[in-house]
């Protein structure tokens, strides 16, 4: 059995599965990516949630983990070189366990690299783009009377849909045909933008079918649909 104990998180949640990848998340679109990562390849894991009612990503513990007090984080306890292995980052946990899967990654190096441009634009644009949108219109930002830093993300939201509604003309997935870690990173926030947000009509979500078909067609995936729910909020 693996020993995780040099992990003070482990320590502190001790795990009921030690051999198995150990996920500390929330189920948010940061959170779910590396659910649904999980039970799309099928690697044997065991969630545990991060509640932030309970500011439990501000703990020592979890903070050992990342410093950065942000969801997801993993263990694997059979790393590389079968050593445990700690990373944080939802993009960076995706590329890894792509790699250990050996799936949802192009084969082809020229392909990877595509795919990982990709995944640099919803980390980079996608992601906080949608997210300060989302704060702006559904909570606090309501109250601050000057419109113009909400106005800023509306515009923004509306070009980065258009560059993916445009990639994905002709195309099943943002890759091609092939599902790929990308989309798994990327349509998580497009669901929380129309769903949890409610910004759909904000942002003119019609004007961009591409999007909305491609979205139908992920979260119709059964993978998808359970990641969605995992960790299970208390």
């Amino acid at each position: 059995m693996t020993d995780l104990s040099s992990f003070p998180i482990a320590r502190q949640r001790p795990p009921k599965f030690p051999d198995h990848i150990q996920l500390y998340s929330l189920p948010t679109p940061n959170g779910v990516k590396v659910s649904i990562m999980l039970e799309e390849t099928g690697l044997p894991y065991e969630p545990h949630l991060v509640s932030f009612d309970k500011q439990e990503q501000l703990a020592p513990e979890f903070l050992a983990l990342n410093p950065n007090n942000k969801i997801p984080a993993i263990i694997d306890p059979h790393g590389p070189n079968g050593e445990p292995l700690a990373l944080f980052e939802s993009g960076a946990i995706l590329l890894y366990l792509a790699d250990k899967a050996g799936t949802l990654m192009p084969k082809d190096p020229a392909a990877r690299y595509e795919a990982i441009q990709w995944l640099m634009f919803q980390m980079s644009g996608v992601g906080p783009m949608f997210g300060q949108l989302g704060f702006f219109h559904k909570f606090a930002g309501k109250d601050i009377e000057d419109k113009r830093p909400r106005d800023r993300y509306i515009a923004e939201s509306k070009r980065l849909l258009g560059v993916l509604d445009q990639r994905l003309s002709g195309r099943q997935w943002i890759m091609g045909d092939e599902y790929s870690v990308v989309d798994i990173a990327t349509f998580p926030w497009v669901r929380n933008l129309v769903g949890f947000y409610g910004a759909g009509e904000l942002v003119e979500i019609e004007r961009f079918p591409e999007v909305t078909r491609v979205l139908q067609s992920f979260v119709e995936r059964p993978a998808v649909a359970r990641g969605l729910d995992i960790p299970k909020r208390a």
